[in-house]
């Protein structure tokens, strides 16, 4: 049971959507397509959405679903306050390549955010963590400078989080993936907003509560009431609050 357990986690966790390597993203706003050779056969893809003399530039993790193709329509709630806005699929998401495991991501997300780093100051440069993205968007605010950390439906850490469906399973001895937002999010420098929805049941809001408890003067926590776990976007307080932040 526990071996089965070990090895089956990622289908579990990880629900990609993949692309051929041929497709063509289409959309009806100016956008390039972007790839991160971050090492032999591993080959981060993603997308860019730019606008005339932007703001900054909003670096987007998303939840564990779908690919960048789908996860794109969100470029909007933030280009329309003139952020670019650039999305990045996981290994063995969409057209993204190479084998999952947690170090080797976290490494890829970093490689993406040196490479941007490199055309957008840091201070320019707001990192989105939506969901299981929260975790690899908190480990890259803790090891950089950006302007701002934003968290949207953050998790304290992934054993809390799987515990609470698999009690029963020793998680020191099976999980493989960490994600310790709990442990980076008390070396993040910059201001981190937490928005989070009070009827979420997949991760509830008091994770986030947990999580601004570690460093209180640099984490505010927004509440959306009746918000759940993927709909925050159709409430306007939702973008009321990312409004107000992207105008600071």
């Amino acid at each position: 049971m526990l071996g089965l357990a070990y090895f089956l986690q990622e289908r579990f966790i990880f629900k990609p959507e993949k692309l051929k390597q041929n497709f063509q993203y289409k959309y009806d706003v100016p956008f390039k397509e972007l790839f991160f050779d971050v090492e032999e056969g591993v080959r981060i893809n993603g997308l860019h959405f730019y606008c005339t003399r932007p703001h900054g530039l909003v670096l987007y993790f998303h939840g564990n679903s779908r690919s960048i193709k789908g996860w794109a329509k969100y470029a909007k709630d933030f280009s329309r306050y003139q952020y670019d806005v650039v999305l990045v699929d996981y290994r063995g998401f969409g057209k993204s390549t190479g084998k999952r495991n947690e170090k080797d991501m976290l490494n890829d997300m970093q490689f993406v955010y040196d490479t941007l780093a490199a055309t957008y100051h840091e201070n320019h440069i707001l990192v989105y963590g939506r969901s299981l993205g929260s975790g690899f968007a908190t480990k890259i605010a803790s090891d950089n400078k950006p302007r701002y950390l934003i968290l949207d439906a953050p998790y304290f850490n992934f054993k809390k989080t799987v515990q609470r469906f698999l009690p029963i399973l020793p998680m020191r001895f099976v999980l493989r993936f960490h994600l310790r937002t709990d442990k980076w999010i008390k070396r993040v420098n910059c201001h981190t907003y937490i928005i989070h929805g009070t009827k979420d049941w997949l991760i509830p809001v008091s994770q986030s509560e947990q999580l601004q408890e570690l460093n209180p003067r640099k984490i505010t926590l927004i509440r959306i009431e009746g918000g759940g776990h993927n709909n925050l976007p159709s409430f306007p307080e939702y973008h009321n609050f990312l409004r107000d932040i992207l105008a600071i």
